[in-house]
C-alpha cells in the first residue's frame, strides 16, 4: 500500500463496510488524519473520529481535498448524491462499493466523470479477510487502478475483471458467498445437535472444520475436486454422505442457487440504472 499511503481518501457513507476499510487502512499504517468521512449522522461521526482518527464532516465540500473518494453508499442513494458531488469533482478516483450500480451509470450522473473504478468487496472484509472484485473504466490510469488496489488490499484479496459484466458473477460467487457458507454450516450445526452433541460441540466442529478445510484447499497443489476424492474412501461414511448428497442433487441446487443470485444482481443493475 506504499503508493496509496501519500493520498488522501474520502469516504462518503460511514457505514460497516465503510468502517472495514478505514479499519484496514488503519491496520497498513496508513495516515489516518489524511482520511475523511462524511456522514450525516452526527453519533457515527463522533464515534470514527474517536475509533480511527478520521477527519469527519456531514458537508460534500470535503471532497474537494481528497485525491480519492470512496462511495459508501446504500446503492438506492447513489443516484441523488452523484447530483450533487460531480460538480465538486475534478481529477479525483472515484471507488464505488455500492453492489449493483454500474460504474457506467455513475459516470452518466456524476457528468461524465470519467475516473471511476468499481468494487465489490464482501462480508469478511470485516475481519481483513475478504475478496474484492474489481473494474475500471477506460480512463481510470495505471496509478489510480493501483491506488484503487491498495485500498480494497486493506481488508483482503483482490481481482481485476476486463468486463463490467462479469461484476455479477463476482456478485453471486464472493459477495453472496459468505452468506451459503453460514447456511451450510448452519446445516452442519443441525445434525450434529440431532446426532446427539451439545450446541457448543456442534459449533466448535462445524466452524473448525470448515477453517482447516478452507485452508487445507488454499494451501494444497490439489484442486479441491482431488481433495474430496482423497477424503472419500470407497465404502467408507464420508462416500455415504456425498452419495446422499448427490441423489439429493446438491451440487445442482448449489449452482442454480448462484445463477439466480447474478441474474437478480443483473436485475438490480438495471432497476438501479434507470433514469
Amino acid at each position: 500500500m506504499s503508493d496509496a499511503l501519500t493520498q488522501k481518501i474520502c469516504f462518503i457513507g460511514g457505514g460497516n463496510m465503510a468502517q472495514a476499510l478505514i479499519a484496514g487502512l488503519q491496520n497498513n499504517q496508513h495516515d489516518m488524519s489524511s482520511v475523511c468521512v462524511i456522514e450525516i449522522d452526527a453519533d457515527k461521526r463522533a464515534q470514527l473520529k474517536q475509533n480511527y482518527g478520521v477527519q469527519v464532516s456531514d458537508q460534500l465540500p470535503a471532497v474537494t481535498q481528497s485525491d480519492i473518494v470512496v462511495l459508501a453508499v446504500k446503492p438506492q442513494q447513489l443516484r441523488d448524491l452523484a447530483i450533487f458531488l460531480g460538480s465538486l469533482l475534478s481529477t479525483q478516483l472515484v471507488v464505488s462499493i455500492a453492489a449493483g450500480v454500474k460504474a457506467s451509470d455513475i459516470s452518466k450522473w456524476l457528468g461524465a466523470y470519467p475516473y471511476i473504478v468499481r468494487a465489490m468487496p464482501n462480508t469478511p472484509a470485516q475481519i481483513q479477510a475478504g475478496i474484492s472484485g474489481l473494474f475500471a473504466l477506460a480512463e481510470v490510469s495505471d496509478a489510480q487502478r493501483q491506488a484503487a488496489q491498495q485500498i480494497m488490499q486493506a481488508v483482503g484479496e483482490t481481482l481485476w475483471l476486463d468486463q463490467e459484466s462479469k461484476m455479477d458473477a463476482v456478485t453471486a460467487v464472493s459477495g453472496s458467498g459468505p452468506a451459503y457458507v453460514f447456511y451450510f454450516i448452519e446445516a452442519m450445526q443441525q445434525a450434529a445437535m440431532e446426532l446427539g452433541l451439545d450446541a457448543e460441540q456442534a459449533k466448535s466442529l462445524s466452524l473448525e472444520t470448515f477453517v482447516g478445510a478452507s485452508l487445507l484447499a488454499a494451501q494444497s497443489l490439489h484442486d479441491p475436486a482431488t481433495l474430496r476424492q482423497q477424503v472419500t474412501s470407497k465404502g467408507g461414511t464420508t462416500e455415504q454422505a456425498i452419495l446422499s448428497m448427490q441423489n439429493q442433487q446438491v451440487q445442482q441446487a448449489i449452482i442454480q442457487a448462484i445463477k439466480a443470485a447474478a441474474n437478480r444482481s443483473k436485475e438490480l443493475g438495471e432497476i438501479l440504472g434507470k433514469d
